[in-house]
């Protein structure tokens, strides 16, 4: 039988039909050029594809974020301005030549707050300025030695100079504010004493040096305080308060999964309550960033509410507390995802105290996070929800201890309370691994209470070190009475779903 042909798409397809009725694969009937262009075609789309992809995700950074694109519109104005000096002649000339020391200061000491500018500024003018002095007095010395004795008199200095610096940066307390120092004083003393054994004006040199970095740093702090200023200070300050709101809804949520499993919420409501008890783990994981913030708050003037002593350690002490109640926090999602259920009895002798003990710890979390946020004194309101606290724990310690009595009736006779709610009981027995797990989430909810008191002692000590204003307690009596109702209300309805 002849060959039949298709034609598809400008690509001759073969179809070769045997007399036995069996037929070969297809095979495109194409040449080596049009092979090429298809694969040449294939790289520039995957290409192209690539590049949108990285287009829309450099957007999305720059929407969800701006202060981002502000920060490279400041570092890209201040390169600017810098660059003045290496492009007009009379300043220029007035720098010695060396205006590129300038632009490179730029480039290394801008960041993106206040107070790491700040920071590598001063250390880099700081570490310079001692650098240069040390190097033209070993210098002068080493010159005074005679030719034979003068390279051994640098080399030596280089030595123990560096090595003294270098042992600085593993001290605990220069490490924390001039680590970037010591790094500047070791290069530029390098630099400059060894290239003084072959240069003549060593001490023009220097002060060219010297002269441009303090140039460049000084653009630097004018243009990251007077162009949209970020403050390390004021960053501390608001993710503390974001920690604790995201700690108080883990807590509230986490215990409100456990007990109030009833299945029938929709989809949207369950990935909010799952959003919500992840919030804990932001708590875990932002102890380097409130040490760098703290460490750098330090180096920032007086700016809104914030003073130049501001307690910013105290801060650090509050993201101590908080953390070792997210620990809790996170063993108490492991009894949520513990492959051992707990007996419907015990759950419901103990949800009530549970439920209760966690909807007044977040309460005061919450009142704390709004007394951080507004910079008032602790008020009534913060003892009030503690008291309560307090009285919630004691419930569920008394809750606790009946558990006995609750699963031996007989030991206790005349109780017909506890006789009846045996009786009603769908399972006669509770084995020790049904009893567990609701006896370990009720444990770790009281310990949660106590490093909470804890948590209220160091904001505490934060409003009276930062001499926080007074707070107005008549404006919270209402709010705080309708939140009373609703967690009650709220606690209610949980009970209501065994």
């Amino acid at each position: 039988m002849a060959p039949r042909k298709e034609v598809f798409e400008g690509v001759e397809w073969r179809i070769r039909v045997a007399a036995d009725g069996s037929s070969e694969a297809l095979v495109p009937a194409t040449g080596l050029a049009r092979k090429a262009w298809l694969g040449i075609k294939g790289l520039i789309l995957g290409f192209a594809l690539k590049v949108r992809m990285f287009v829309k995700k450099a957007w999305d950074v720059g929407t969800n974020d701006p202060r981002k694109v502000i920060h490279c519109i400041k570092v890209g104005l201040a390169l600017a301005i810098v660059s003045l000096f290496y492009f007009m002649r009379p300043l220029y000339d007035g720098v010695g030549g060396n205006a590129m020391w300038a632009v490179m200061t730029v480039v290394v000491v801008f960041e993106p707050t206040v107070g790491a500018t700040l920071y590598k500024c001063f250390n880099r003018v700081l570490g310079t300025f001692l650098a240069g002095f040390l190097a033209v007095g070993v210098h002068w010395v080493a010159s005074q030695s005679g030719e034979r004795v003068e390279p051994f008199v640098v080399g030596a200095s280089v030595f123990l100079l560096a090595s003294a610096a270098t042992f600085s940066r593993l001290i605990p307390s220069v490490k924390s504010r001039f680590d970037y120092g010591a790094l500047i004083f070791i290069l530029t003393f390098s630099f400059v004493a060894v290239s003084g054994y072959r240069v003549d004006k060593l001490f023009e040199l220097t002060h060219h040096r010297i002269s441009t970095i303090i140039i460049g740093s000084s653009l630097c702090i004018l243009v990251i305080m007077l162009v949209y200023p970020i403050w390390s200070g004021q960053e501390l300050h608001s993710l503390i308060v974001r920690n604790m709101d995201k700690l108080a809804d883990s807590l509230d949520g986490c215990v409100t999964q456990y007990f109030n499993r009833s299945g029938g919420g929709t989809n949207s409501e369950e990935e909010a309550t799952d959003n919500k008890l992840q919030g804990y783990k932001c708590v875990l994981s932002s102890k380097a960033s409130e040490e760098s913030m703290a460490n750098f708050g330090r180096w920032e003037p007086s700016h809104g509410q914030f003073n130049f002593r501001h307690p910013w350690k105290q801060y650090l002490k509050i993201g101590a507390s908080m953390r070792s109640c997210a620990y809790c926090i996170e063993a108490l999602n492991s009894c949520i995802k513990s492959e051992n259920q707990a007996a419907k009895l015990i759950k419901q002798h103990l949800g009530s105290g549970c439920l209760k003990v966690s909807s007044s710890s977040s309460n005061v979390i919450r009142e704390l996070a709004e007394t951080v946020k507004m910079m008032k004194k602790k008020s009534s309101t913060t003892d009030l929800l503690a008291e309560e606290m307090k009285s919630a724990v004691q419930e569920l310690q008394n809750d606790l201890k009946t558990i006995p009595h609750l699963l031996n009736p007989s030991a206790i006779p005349g109780n017909k309370t506890l006789e009846t709610a045996c009786s009603e009981a769908t399972t006669p027995t509770v084995t020790l691994m049904e009893l567990v797990p609701v006896v370990t989430l009720a444990s770790i909810l009281i310990e949660i209470s106590g490093r909470i008191e804890a948590l209220v002692d160091a904001v505490e000590e934060l409003a009276k070190l930062a001499e926080f204003g007074i707070n107005d307690d008549k404006s919270k009596h209402s709010k705080m009475t309708d939140k009373t109702v609703s967690d009650a209300k709220h606690i209610t309805q949980g009970i209501c779903l065994y």
